[in-house]
């Protein structure tokens, strides 16, 4: 998969997407970036941490969170992203259900949407990618956990936003799936969900994993979501094993180290 001119080997590796947060009101580091100085300045250690993508933000998307404009979505995001194109020669993604503020983003400099509703909240979206020739990110959603057979039904519905995309004309190797871990799941959705990465992959596409920091990781060790740091590192791994290509994630240095160590001892099974 070929993003800003870098080739991914989605098939042999596991990448890193750092996670900027330009929210006020983020679950885990709300309001943190949200100067230009800042925003420059948290990416810049990430890259160094290890970080392969930059994940950009504009709204939060945690329960009960207020829907933020579209201008000042746009507000938000474009200028910083102009900005660290103009500093970094690092992959940009842009993380909104939006299509206007996927379209400011991309001509500000972002090689990448990724849409938490999967091209179903805004049916512009998929045809502004697909103009723009650039990747996305499908990720699983719903507005209820109102299954009948889980996982068939979250293959389904990646399947229903994968040949949205293809319709308005995104390429085939322009696109990653999400299972949505925290979207529309119960705790042991979740967990089922990481657990069966493998068959989500499946379907043939590079599997982006954003478990990071999640409260479900909260609800399994008992923890504030201050202190997820090692529940986010085994979902990690797990997410290694089970044939992930993309870990989105808040903790980028201690992420690079247990996927290079957990990719190290993969390598001698083969």
């Amino acid at each position: 998969m070929l993003i800003n001119g870098r080739e991914f080997e989605t098939g042999n590796k596991c990448y890193i997407a750092g996670i900027l947060n330009l929210t006020p009101d983020s679950f885990s580091d709300g309001g943190k970036w949200r100067t230009l100085d800042g925003a420059l300045r948290h990416t810049e250690q990430m890259i160094v941490a290890g970080a392969d993508m930059i994940d950009v933000g504009g709204e939060s998307t945690r329960p009960g969170y207020a829907e933020t404009s579209e201008d000042e979505e746009v507000c938000r995001t474009a200028p910083v992203i102009e900005a660290i194109c103009s500093r970094f020669e690092v992959p940009i993604s842009i993380d909104t259900r939006k299509s206007a503020v996927a379209k400011a983003a991309v001509e500000a400099g972002a090689d990448m949407v990724n849409d938490i509703s999967g091209f179903k909240h805004d049916h512009e979206m998929p045809w502004v990618v697909g103009r723009a020739g650039v990747a996305c990110c499908l990720m699983h959603n719903r507005d209820k956990a109102d299954y009948i057979d889980f996982m068939a039904e979250l293959l389904c519905d990646l399947k229903e936003s994968v040949e949205i995309a293809r319709r308005a004309g995104v390429a085939e190797d322009k696109i990653i799936i999400d299972p949505g871990i925290g979207f529309a799941k119960t705790y042991e959705m979740n967990l089922e969900a990481i657990n069966r990465l493998d068959v989500i992959g499946g379907l043939g596409y590079p599997v982006m994993l954003g478990a990071s920091r999640k409260s479900f990781i909260g609800a399994a060790l008992g923890t504030p979501v201050t202190e997820r740091l090692e529940g986010s590192l085994a979902a990690a791994v797990i997410g290694v094993v089970r044939g992930c290509s993309f870990l989105r994630v808040h903790d980028v240095k201690e992420t690079r180290r247990a996927v290079t160590m957990a990719e190290a001892i993969l390598q001698r099974r083969k």
